[in-house]
């Protein structure tokens, strides 16, 4: 494991999500990780939080939608996606349970190495 720099995140966990999307875009030429990595390395205040009524807005039935930031639980949710996320509340992740989809942490999304195709919503 790498040790963190005295200028960078004291999140672990976070350091090490970047340290993957920015290996697994290298690897696979996919550039949707490495635009992750990048809104994922800006400060906490500038990374996206995005509802669920915006979700359901933009997106498909059975799609995978990515949020480089967290998930918030206001709207509701019809739609059957699978919603990759930092973080995500927890009357996000009730509604999102309960309206069929799934939530999906993004080091774990990636630690299976699933396919680029998603949408960026942030």
């Amino acid at each position: 494991m790498a040790t963190i720099r005295k200028t960078q995140t004291t999140n672990q966990v976070l350091f090490d999500t970047i340290r993957e999307l920015k290996k697994l875009s290298n690897s696979t030429g996919a550039n949707v990780y490495k635009a992750v990595a990048a809104k994922l390395s800006s400060t906490a205040s500038q990374r996206p939080e995005v509802n669920l009524d915006r979700i359901e807005k933009y997106s498909q039935d059975k799609e995978v939608v990515i949020v480089p930031g967290k998930v918030l639980g206001n709207g509701t949710l019809t739609k059957k996606v699978t919603i990759v996320g930092f973080k995500a509340s927890e009357t996000a992740i009730a509604k999102i349970e309960k309206a069929g989809a799934t939530f999906v942490e993004i080091k774990d999304y990636i630690s299976k190495k699933h396919d680029a195709k998603m949408k960026i919503l942030g």
